[in-house]
């Protein structure tokens, strides 16, 4: 089957893509506006005999199927989501490796966001399940994203309920929930359960539940402890995923500059 075929648009993407992997670019399409800033890019793709081409602003929006393609369109394949073996999870736990988990997050602009909180964060992983709810990666997502995807290995579960579960015995199932039963977060991310002060016993997998209902009543299950964010009393019940995600990311990783 031929890979389904994605326009990454937006200056800031296509050039985090050429850094990163450059052979990923098919075609590239820019305005006159831009054409001054993508000469090494358009370089590479004529010694590699692929189209590059000089197009006007309508047909930038209809190659990149948004108006926000911000002067510049690079057409790629797909990137496939790889599937995990028990043997990843091995490698995952033995480096103490940070792991990002969505629950059926349905908008595309909010994976990327969350894509570009967690590459800024040094984070590698983000796993995805296979739901008709869930977003994959898309046009928004890789515009978002401002060249985040780039610097993310993207991974499948069938089944994220099972796998959460699967983890468990080597990392800490962190469920972020807007629930009684939560724990506040920040009293969290400095100490254990029991309330030592003292190194966590285990990596952290964090998942972030849909923008509408949240974590599944199975996957809020397989977790091993939920936390909140408190926010002023009782004026908005909870904040955007992506925003959310920044701010649980921040706690459990970003503020110690370390991603155990």
């Amino acid at each position: 089957m031929k890979p389904k075929e994605i326009p990454v648009c937006g200056l800031s993407a296509v050039q985090a893509l050429f850094e990163k992997n450059p052979e990923a670019i098919k075609r590239l399409f820019f305005d006159q506006a831009t054409s001054r800033r993508v000469a090494k890019i358009a370089s590479a793709l004529a010694k590699s005999k692929r189209i590059y081409r000089l197009i006007t602003a309508e047909e930038l929006e209809k190659v990149g199927g948004t108006l926000h393609h911000g002067g510049i369109v690079a057409i790629i394949d797909a990137k496939p989501l790889e599937t995990i073996s028990a043997d990843q999870v091995r490698r995952w736990a033995a480096q103490r490796a940070p792991l990002l988990l969505l629950d059926r997050v349905g908008n595309a602009h909010n994976v990327g966001a969350i894509a570009r909180t967690a590459a800024f964060f040094g984070l590698e992983d983000l796993i995805l399940p296979e739901h008709p709810q869930q977003a994959m990666p898309s046009e928004a997502t890789y515009r978002i994203a401002e060249g985040g995807m780039e610097h993310l290995r993207l991974w499948r579960v069938q089944n994220l309920a099972e796998f959460c579960r699967a983890l468990r015995p080597s990392y800490e199932v962190i469920g972020a929930a807007v629930a009684p039963s939560s724990r506040p977060l920040s009293p969290w991310s400095t100490t254990r359960r029991g309330g030592a002060n003292t190194a966590r016993p285990k990596p952290i997998a964090l998942v972030l539940g849909n923008e509408e209902h949240g974590l599944s009543p199975e996957v809020t299950s397989a977790c091993t402890e939920l936390i909140t964010i408190p926010g002023a009393g009782n004026r908005v019940e909870s904040l955007n995923v992506s925003v959310a995600a920044a701010v649980f990311i921040w706690e459990l990783w970003g503020r110690s500059g370390s991603k155990e």
